[in-house]
């Protein structure tokens, strides 16, 4: 497959390298500082073009990626859209849901394949857990929660756009913990209820929330906790906690560190103890769930099918961010989406 990259900052080389791995080529690259999109082109063998509608329009582009700050989504989706193209875009899918639902209703009407990035649904811990609550193994989900007490230096707040409502749509919950939101969602079903509280700017010099906790009510029945900071120095691995009727387990970072379930029968639950987490690091993650990430896309963009993290999944995820924060400002409980 052929990449064209828009947004060449930090994460877009973790793109770069996973689309290397798995033997897809960036063709063409772009950039707002044109240095650093050179750079990045050449780098990786691409080539470098002045604007985003000279990737989407690309004749050597299969599907574009999209790496840029969350406030710039729909636009490269309206112009990949006029010739064809599919889009994948770094989460979170946007920082509104107006223009979530519009990116999918573009996406739809020109029949193109769009997807969201959450690599972590593509971790070994979150594929083996997924088939084992749909076998029963755990029995009925009652609790889902997850801890992201993570670390950000002053020098990653830096420039005045990090944790603006603006550009970024929020804090520590849109931008770091929008994985477990989504993690959460797909392992324990749809959030039916949520309920927050935060503080905003309570060590960084930030507009939105540096620490945020909430309580989840699930469509299904179960509850659960979030917690997500990027204030807690010097930072610990993210966890989520899963428990059901016949057992528990816990994911540390990437890894599933603890399976107790009574009575087990089946597949034995691939346990590690070293783990890999963006904690204080945020270029500290594996690369092998972006591997598998672009893959299913890729597929997805050659069969005209769904891929596993389509619009569809990023909107939702979006809405119970978007529903905490609304919580939040209210004090009141809040549906997500409604």
């Amino acid at each position: 497959m052929r990449v064209g990259m828009i947004g060449t900052g930090a994460i877009s080389h973790k793109h770069a390298l996973a689309y290397r791995n798995i033997g897809y080529k960036i063709t063409v690259c772009t950039d707002i500082f044109p240095e650093a999109g050179k750079n990045f082109a050449a780098t990786y063998g691409a080539e470098f073009v002045p604007t985003y509608e000279e990737v989407c329009k690309h004749p050597e582009v299969d599907f574009v990626d999209v790496c840029t700050f969350p406030d710039f989504r729909l636009q490269p989706i309206e112009v990949a859209a006029q010739y064809g193209k599919a889009v994948q875009v770094q989460k979170p899918i946007s920082t509104n849901l107006e223009t979530a639902r519009k990116m999918i209703d573009v996406a739809k009407a020109a029949g193109i394949v769009l997807g969201v990035v959450s690599q972590h649904r593509f971790d070994d811990s979150t594929i083996f857990v997924k088939k084992a609550i749909a076998d029963g193994r755990l029995g009925k989900i009652i609790q889902a929660d997850a801890y992201v007490k993570w670390w950000r230096s002053p020098e990653y707040y830096s420039r005045p756009i990090k944790g603006s409502w603006k550009v970024e749509g929020g804090g520590a919950l849109i931008n770091q913990a929008v994985h477990q939101v989504d993690v959460l969602q797909y392992l324990a079903g749809g959030v039916e209820e949520v309920f927050g509280y935060w503080q905003l700017g309570a060590r960084h010099k930030i507009e939105s929330e540096d620490v945020v906790c909430a309580l989840f009510k699930y469509k299904s029945g179960a509850t659960g906790v979030i917690q997500s900071s990027t204030a807690m120095w010097p930072g610990y691995s993210e966890r989520i906690e899963l428990h059901g009727t016949k057992g528990s387990c816990i994911f540390t970072g990437d890894k599933l560190t603890a399976w107790d379930v009574e009575n087990d029968e089946g597949e034995p639950a691939p346990i590690e103890k070293e783990v890999m987490s963006g904690s204080s690091d945020p270029m500290a993650i594996p690369l092998t769930p972006f591997e598998r990430q672009f893959l299913n896309f890729g597929n997805a963009v050659r069969t005209k099918s769904m891929p596993l993290v389509s619009g569809e999944e990023g909107y939702h995820a979006l809405a119970i961010v978007l529903g905490v924060y609304e919580s939040c400002r209210s004090g009141k409980p809040v549906k997500p989406g409604a």
